[in-house]
């Protein structure tokens, strides 16, 4: 892996500082961390690179909300994930830099779409009004989280959580995207604020540990890769203080549209 210039080592540092940001504020906005390392660095060691900083936001984020996690829910989704980061390896180990790329160009403007059609299909369900946001308001869960709405057969329920785990296993994998479907699956359970942030802190925290040894055998983090880490983890837990600070100051929904459209265009560049 080549040594970032003075430009690119800047657009990492400000990355890092997003990978903050997404684990206590608008989870979506760690979307554009993963282009930006994509784009500075070559697509498969950007993952690799990428992985111990998540790791250092999921603590961060695991020390605040470890009490409210719901472990039931967990557990029925890990297996399936489980099977999908086994996926996306293969996928890693046949696939060259430039499918590597398109895939998490691809991955990533699934992401805007899938944000873009749950803001929608909110504010038709609330009759029009304000812009959904990444984490849902704080309300009563039913069941620990199984009940799904119109699904209410087991059969159906254990083939969400199948499809669910299986899409964010493998895109957390190939590209550290797994969060949209794990959003997905929280916000369809009906979590309260407080059970979201901490059964996603917990999932991440999990899944990105599972994920270490198989980058380190596909040759994604190596020594190289750590040292620039090492350089760029401090970044992590300011973002996480600007994150925090600036959900109190601006409305999430403007920060999640500039979210959407900066990854958007990022990963428009990714496809080429």
């Amino acid at each position: 892996m080549t040594d970032p210039g003075v430009l690119q080592f800047g657009a990492l540092v400000a990355a890092a500082l997003l990978v903050g940001v997404s684990k206590t504020a608008v989870s979506g906005v760690g979307a554009i961390s993963v282009a930006v390392f994509a784009a500075v660095l070559p697509a498969k060691p950007s993952t690799g690179a990428l992985l111990p900083l998540l790791l250092a936001g999921d603590v961060l984020a695991v020390s605040a909300y470890r009490r409210h996690a719901d472990w039931s829910a967990l557990l029925r989704l890990l297996p399936s994930v489980a099977v999908g980061v086994l996926l996306g390896a293969v996928f890693v180990a046949h696939v060259d830099d430039a499918a590597m790329r398109r895939a998490i160009g691809v991955l990533l403007l699934t992401i805007v779409a899938h944000h873009l059609w749950q803001r929608r299909r909110t504010r038709t369900a609330s009759g029009g009004g304000a812009d959904a946001v990444g984490v849902p308001e704080d309300r009563t869960r039913t069941d620990c989280g199984t009940a799904f709405p119109g699904t209410s057969a087991p059969r159906a329920q254990h083939g969400r959580v199948l499809v669910f785990g299986l899409i964010a296993g493998f895109g957390t994998m190939v590209a550290n995207a797994g969060g949209p479907a794990m959003s997905l699956y929280l916000l369809s359970a009906g979590f309260t604020m407080l059970g979201f942030l901490g059964t996603a802190a917990w999932f991440f925290l999990i899944v990105n540990l599972v994920k270490v040894p198989f980058s380190t055998g596909l040759g994604l983090i190596d020594a190289d890769v750590l040292a620039l880490d090492a350089l760029l983890v401090l970044a992590v837990p300011v973002g996480a203080f600007l994150g925090r600070a600036a959900v109190h100051r601006i409305g999430q929904a403007v920060f999640e549209r500039l979210a959407l459209v900066f990854t958007a265009l990022s990963s428009v560049n990714l496809l080429w």
